[in-house]
């Protein structure tokens, strides 16, 4: 069972992450990306920084949670919310820009080789990718969770492959550089 397969992990998650969403990161992405363009994120939880993501752009929002996905739709009835995991991103249609804050922490190093790929997929020429990360070197499992950390070298030869990686800087969520944000343009559709 996956962590946030269970309503009360749901609910603890939610309420240790009050007070905390990706309106810096947003800040920077709307720099690139013109208003109105598609976004998907990737692992939007209770939907906050898709709340803020969709005053500027057409959002869907994705969670691998099925609780997240239907407490969501249950307050906002209509939005596009699908159910996907960001390693396979099952979805027929194409982005302009692919966002998520501090999710994809939690794929093993080679389930994120395989996302970065596949996103490579998804996005429209020209389209953008905008990941936070923990930062560091390491790898721990709380609460059966996985969290890799990654340092901004590591992250850029993960990405540049199959991105031009034009922002990739440490920022503060809790502790001084605890975070990084990468922020790169696809290359070309193979």
């Amino acid at each position: 069972m996956d962590f946030f397969d269970s309503e009360e992990n749901v609910n603890q998650y939610i309420k240790m992450a009050e007070g905390f969403d990706g309106r810096e990161l947003i800040k920077i992405l709307k720099n690139h990306l013109p208003p109105g363009k598609t976004v998907l994120e990737l692992g939007m939880g209770p939907g906050t920084d898709l709340d803020l993501l969709a005053g500027d752009f057409q959002v869907s929002g994705s969670d691998r949670s099925e609780i997240f996905v239907n407490r969501y739709l249950n307050q906002h009835p209509g939005a596009d919310v699908r159910l996907l995991d960001a390693v396979t991103i099952a979805t027929d249609d194409s982005f302009n820009c692919i966002y998520s804050n501090k999710v994809l922490h939690h794929l093993t190093r080679n389930e994120l080789i395989q996302s970065i790929e596949r996103q490579s997929e998804v996005l429209n020429p020209g389209g953008l990718v905008m990941h936070s990360f923990w930062r560091g070197d390491k790898e721990e499992i709380i609460e059966g969770m996985r969290f890799r950390y990654y340092l901004e070298q590591q992250l850029d030869k993960l990405f540049a492959q199959y991105f031009k990686i034009l922002d990739i800087q440490q920022y503060t969520e809790m502790e001084a550089g605890d975070s990084v944000y990468l922020l790169g343009r696809i290359l070309s559709h193979k």
